[in-house]
């Protein structure tokens, strides 16, 4: 019922905030100048568009529980707080996240579940019926997963140096994805006891490797490092699906409507913590020339880690902060929240066609409910 909502706001909502961006972050990154002009090349676009990658993340924690005008306000929002992040993580203490696990992932995943604990109402009910999936819509979502997992290793080194750490980000970001859409199979099966897959895990765990290498792509972490990082992305994201999202839901009234924090938050959590490591562990003799395009050529490791582990850290509180803070913004009436009758259901803003009669109609598809632990499918995000 949500499907109209979820393809619109991925195709309309990304273009004018990543302009909004543009301009937001060409006045952070110039502050204190005067008469300077905002410069707009290959890499400043690209960054607007990641602004907008980590908004529709945060759209899929709250997805059927906001109106439209409740979207455009937390885009708003978040695009000026993921500018403030941005900026204190690469520009102040420089440090490595190439394919924007820290920047982009965790800031949107966490960004959005904390709306989500605000926005939640004690007459919401849980487990709504509306809240599912039908066949063909969970086969549609799958040309999503096979896009995104073919292009995720430009997409983890589009901004790294070129030449050899380019090349390195694209191998990291290949072996972690392989072995992580390996893994999602076989644990998928083993983590059910009917011994079957599951559609949620096989769209969304098997991009969790390409999350968890993000930030160390272009570092040098070898080819077992890249597939132990996208084994244990994968374990950490079909458990995440299976325990954590009821567990999250149940117990803490945190609602997560596509699993951001499994597909998204603890990947990129993996990637900050392994990040820290590989920074601790780097040595200039095997990086050679390229230790400078990766490492600002006069931290130590030890800063390095350390700086690596604190961006973790601070992008963990300006997403939560700043999302519980929006999200008591935006559920004040005056921005229109929908009311518990209108959760999870396009009627109110979309013409559908006419419901047809299931008992009358051999050949109509009947929504597929299975159960609070997988009926929170994603058509994938960034």
């Amino acid at each position: 019922m949500v499907m109209e909502l979820l393809v619109t706001t991925s195709l309309f909502l990304p273009w004018p905030f990543s302009g909004i961006s543009c301009i937001i972050q060409g006045c952070i990154h110039h502050r204190g100048q005067s008469g300077f002009h905002i410069k707009l090349n290959m890499k400043s676009l690209i960054t607007a568009d990641f602004s907008a990658a980590a908004v529709l993340i945060t759209f899929g924690a709250l997805l059927g529980k906001v109106s439209r005008l409740q979207l455009l306000i937390i885009a708003f929002i978040e695009i000026l707080m993921f500018a403030v992040n941005e900026f204190i993580l690469l520009e102040e203490l420089k440090v490595a996240d190439a394919g924007g696990s820290m920047v982009i992932h965790c800031f949107g995943a966490y960004f959005g579940l904390a709306l989500s604990f605000v926005l939640k109402r004690p007459e919401d009910t849980d487990n709504n019926a509306k809240e599912g999936s039908v066949y063909h819509s969970d086969i549609f979502a799958m040309i999503g997963t096979i896009f995104l997992w073919m292009y995720w290793p430009s997409f983890n080194s589009v901004l790294v140096s070129p030449a050899v750490d380019q090349q390195r980000a694209v191998i990291n970001t290949y072996l972690s994805l392989v072995a992580c859409c390996v893994t999602t199979f076989a644990v998928s099966a083993f983590i059910n006891t009917d011994r079957k897959l599951d559609m949620v895990h096989v769209q969304n765990a098997t991009l969790a490797g390409g999350v968890a290498v993000g930030t160390l792509a272009n570092m040098i972490i070898e080819p077992w490092g890249a597939i132990l990082i996208g084994f244990l992305a994968a374990i950490l994201s079909v458990a995440g699906y299976k325990y954590i999202t009821p567990f999250l839901d149940e117990k803490l009234h945190i609602h997560d409507t596509c699993g951001v924090n499994n597909l998204h938050g603890m990947p990129a959590i993996l990637a900050g913590i392994a990040g820290a490591v590989a920074a601790k562990l780097a040595d200039a003799d095997d990086y050679k020339d390229s230790l400078g395009s990766v490492f600002p050529s006069d931290y130590s490791s030890s800063k390095r880690a350390g700086y690596q582990a604190l961006a973790l850290l601070i992008t963990l509180g300006i997403s939560i902060v700043s999302g519980a803070i929006t999200g008591f913004i935006v559920k004040q009436s005056v921005f229109d929240p929908p009311t518990s009758e209108q959760l999870y259901d396009d009627a109110d803003f979309w013409k559908l066609p006419e419901i047809v009669d299931n008992h009358n109609q051999p050949n109509a598809e009947i929504p597929l409910h299975r159960g609070p632990t997988t009926t929170r499918t994603e058509a994938p995000s960034s």
